[in-house]
């Protein structure tokens, strides 16, 4: 089976979030679909994977709850499930930030659509920033990109205040793995005195879509929610691979490392883990090891 990928958000006032997700939760069952929703009053986010039939049905409910199709949806493929489970939540952001002056459906950055993406940050006057977490910029990032060398996007506040000023920073290009974390980082800078800012229409992953290799400006690949843990021009898959222990992503160097056990831990995390879920996590490996050697 091949299964599909669909990538969604939209921020729209949900009433009440728990009934939404209940009947949501209903459709994707129905469906037999697998990924992650996370459903708020501000809106609707997540990634979530079937048939090409299963994934048009539940798009189909979401466009009659909430819209969906006006506001962002990708796709892409995988031969492989990319998901274990199916999770709907209720969460009180459907990106986090704790900051109520972010609010992407009183205003937001300017769009800027893949193919017109590169004559931009190729303007000396503007600064790009990547609004990613550490562990996704180390897999891939957009050249001359800065970036906040953040833990999680509520550390993106921070580096705005201490980085970056409305005064010297007049045109600021920022971009991320689908653009929901663009609709938040821009709605705050402009309530914060950032006279332009842009950002990536449909994120990276659109921009790898779209974008030629011959032509692209970015560099590496581009971590993803899932299972592939990375993809590259064309939504290609790529030789990344995730850690169970951290879920840090993992080059081929990465794996070659002294630190590296399969299953267990990488040079992210090894020193950090305790004895006892290290040796839950050998016992894990051990388990699905004899598993597949049964198949």
């Amino acid at each position: 089976m091949t299964w599909t990928i669909a990538a969604l958000y939209r921020f729209v006032p949900i009433a009440d979030p728990s009934d939404f997700r209940s009947r949501l939760l209903d459709c994707c069952k129905a469906n037999a679909v697998c990924g992650t929703i996370l459903v708020a009053e501000e809106g609707v986010n997540g990634t979530i994977a079937g048939s090409a039939e299963a994934i048009g049905a539940v798009l189909d409910h979401l466009d009659r709850e909430a819209g969906i199709r006006e506001g962002e949806v990708k796709f892409s493929h995988s031969e492989a499930k990319p998901f274990a489970r199916l999770r709907v939540r209720v969460r009180p952001e459907i990106i986090t930030m704790r900051a109520s002056e972010a609010d992407p459906s009183r205003q937001v950055g300017t769009y800027v659509k893949p193919q017109d993406w590169n004559a931009l940050i190729a303007d000396p006057e503007v600064l790009v920033v990547d609004t990613r977490n550490r562990y996704e910029t180390r897999v891939g990032t957009f050249e001359g990109a800065l970036d906040p060398d953040i833990q999680s996007f509520t550390e993106f506040k921070d580096f705005v205040e201490r980085e970056l000023d409305p005064a010297r920073h007049r045109k600021v290009a920022m971009f991320c793995t689908g653009g929901i974390r663009c609709e938040k980082a821009s709605s705050y800078m402009l309530a914060h005195g950032f006279e332009e800012v842009f950002h990536l229409q449909g994120g990276i992953l659109k921009y790898l879509e779209t974008v030629p290799a011959e032509i692209s400006r970015w560099n590496g690949e581009c971590y993803v929610f899932d299972n592939r843990t990375a993809v590259g021009n064309a939504l290609s898959p790529s030789d990344w691979e995730m850690c169970f222990g951290c879920g840090s992503p993992l080059s081929a160097a990465d794996r070659e490392a002294a630190f590296y056990e399969p299953g267990v831990s990488c040079p992210h995390c090894h020193s950090s883990l305790t004895e006892e879920k290290t040796a839950r996590l050998r016992m894990r490996n051990s388990q699905l090891s004899r598993v597949r050697d049964t198949r």
